[in-house]
């Protein structure tokens, strides 16, 4: 019980916030209210609008005052579809205009959220956070809330209308209430829970869809069609089975409304005849009730529809909140706006864990001049891409201090701190468009002029131009119609665009062939002598003009100095490393 009253009071929780979402369109919303407010009685004009030509002019063979309330008759059904088309049209035009700012608001909050959000939630789970559960928030509107008012308020005036006509038919009509009232409930709860089902399979579906769709190189490059089909297969099948669960109540819900109606209707007839023949029932009244009775259980029998798509607007809409209340983020307290930094950076006993417990790197501490080149080596899971990732503020350390210039990075405005910064990663993305906006990312300070100038600098230029429409050429989603040297010279050109600061390298050679190579090695020993750089690479030939090296074990300095130093070293980790490298060359 206490559980159920908790689950009440989080919907009307959630259905506060869905209604304030509606304060910047706030008179669109009321007059699309005031609509409903107008449909509800003129909709039950026109059953008594025949009951009164029936009684008063037809069986008075008052011809033309019959013709005078035809027009009449005319004029309501022309005023009820004016009024509906207009109620239709705002209540999709209040839906449509709440999501478009909303799902604006909650891309710009998710691209604000740490990396480690996007480290434990699957992208499909957040594609469909985006996608179809704020459409699920629009049906709630255009479906749901002002329809179900608009429903509500056509049965009060029905039943307002039909007590006024005559109430012993009414009464006749009333009692199929109970058993309907009874009938629409359980149809509510069953459909509630499979369409709850229904909204986990489709987020479990894109999921996984998502998933294996970006990685199909590797699926089929290890044949795993077969077994991924299996998958597949099973989370469609439990899919289908959901939505046919949720058929399977509306299979059942609406023979059961028809069977209750026929029999109102067969109660009304029998009744409202003997009471005709008793005189006590008018002609009209009796043609008129059964149109009464369609319009009563018309909206009562989609009320039980609405409540549900209602109900999983807002299971959609707890769900989008919970992302937009995530404060997973790193907070942009600082307030330091630079245009040019000195790139003299230091890391004071920083401690950092993914995790908060399983410390990543431990009491970390090392300096690098402005203008100098930090080589970073070490096995995989050292800590070395980490690193560069607390540079940028993708994380927060649990202590210790990183300092730029002399002062501590929180207390710069992340955007300005960013802008200094350029990366080229080993995983090189690039976007549906064409190279010029995988270079510029559409930022509109930069021209092509400047892109040509980067470009040049590298090397590409003359590889680029060689391309169909040269920097207008259309790169495809992850740049799929290019060759992994193409495409981490674009990424370079692109990290050099701005002129960064401080460049940082992650294994930016490693999955290029050597002539490609040679050209970025080029590019690198012109760009490090102007900036500060940080170099990670499993490859030591391509640090070779490296002012310092640090080499990380287990998330801990274990050596650091130049080249030579630590080859002096005796047994040391580097010098292990050298010599394992170019022992493996040799042979």
């Amino acid at each position: 019980m206490l559980k159920m009253e908790k689950k009440k009071s989080i919907d009307l929780i959630v259905l506060a916030r869905v209604l304030s979402m509606t304060k910047p369109i706030k008179w669109l919303f009321a007059g699309t209210i005031i609509l409903a407010i107008i449909l509800a009685p003129v909709n039950v004009l026109r059953p008594y609008l025949v009951k009164i030509m029936v009684d008063d002019y037809i069986f008075a063979n008052d011809l033309e005052g019959l013709k005078k309330m035809g027009v009449i008759y005319l004029g309501v059904v022309l005023a009820t579809v004016i009024f509906r088309y207009l109620f239709i049209y705002n209540t999709a035009l209040v839906g449509n205009s709440i999501v478009k700012d909303f799902r604006v608001n909650v891309f710009k909050h998710i691209t604000s959220l740490k990396l480690g959000y996007f480290d434990k939630t699957p992208i499909g789970t957040a594609t469909t956070r985006t996608i179809n559960d704020i459409e699920a928030i629009n049906t709630t509107f255009s479906q749901g809330i002002i329809t179900i008012v608009a429903d509500l308020l056509s049965i009060f005036a029905v039943l307002g209308i039909m007590f006024y006509t005559d109430w012993r038919l009414a009464v006749i009509c009333l009692l199929i209430l109970p058993p309907l009232i009874i009938a629409t409930y359980i149809f509510k709860e069953k459909v509630k829970s499979a369409y709850q089902v229904v909204r986990n399979q489709i987020s479990r579906m894109n999921a996984f869809l998502q998933e294996r769709i970006t990685g199909m190189r590797v699926v089929q490059i290890f044949g795993a069609e077969r077994q991924e089909m299996k998958k597949f297969k099973e989370i469609n099948r439990e899919y289908t089975q959901a939505n046919l669960n949720s058929i399977f109540y509306y299979a059942i819900f609406f023979p059961v409304v028809e069977l209750i109606t026929a029999v109102s209707l067969a109660l009304l007839v029998w009744w409202g005849a003997r009471s005709y023949f008793e005189g006590t029932v008018s002609f009209g009244a009796l043609v008129a009730f059964p149109l009464y009775l369609n319009m009563l259980v018309r909206p009562m029998r989609m009320l039980a529809d609405k409540f549900n798509t209602l109900q999983m607007g807002l299971v959609a809409a707890e769900r989008v909140f919970n992302v937009m209340d995530n404060q997973e983020v790193i907070k942009n307290y600082g307030s330091l706006v630079t245009k040019k930094l000195n790139g003299d950076i230091r890391f004071e006993h920083v401690d950092f864990a993914y995790d908060s417990e399983n410390k990543v790197i431990e009491d970390l501490s090392f300096k690098i001049n402005s203008g100098e080149t930090l080589a970073i080596v070490g096995s995989t899971g050292s800590g070395k891409t980490t690193i560069i990732n607390l540079l940028n503020r993708f994380y927060e350390i649990q202590s210790g201090k990183i300092l730029i210039d002399e002062t501590d990075i929180k207390k710069y405005d992340i955007d300005s701190l960013r802008q200094r910064f350029s990366m080229v990663l080993q995983d090189v993305f690039l976007f549906n468009g064409t190279v010029f906006e995988n270079i510029t990312l559409k930022d509109e300070s930069i021209n092509l002029e400047k892109v040509i100038e980067s470009a040049k600098t590298i090397g590409a230029h003359e590889f680029i131009l060689n391309m169909p429409d040269a920097y207008n050429f259309k790169v495809t989603e992850r740049g799929s119609n290019l060759s992994m040297g193409q495409r981490q010279l674009i990424s370079f050109v692109r990290a050099i665009v701005c002129d960064p600061d401080i460049l940082i390298l992650d294994e930016a050679t490693s999955s290029i062939d050597t002539e490609t190579e040679s050209i970025i090695q080029y590019a690198i020993e012109k760009l490090i002598n102007k900036r500060t750089s940080i170099i990670i690479a499993h490859r030591l030939s391509t640090i070779r003009h490296a002012d310092k090296i640090l080499v990380m074990e287990n998330g801990k300095c274990k050596e650091m100095g130049t080249q030579t130093e630590l080859l002096a070293l005796e047994n040391g980790r580097y010098k292990e490393l050298y010599e394992m490298q170019f022992a493996e060359a040799l042979n």
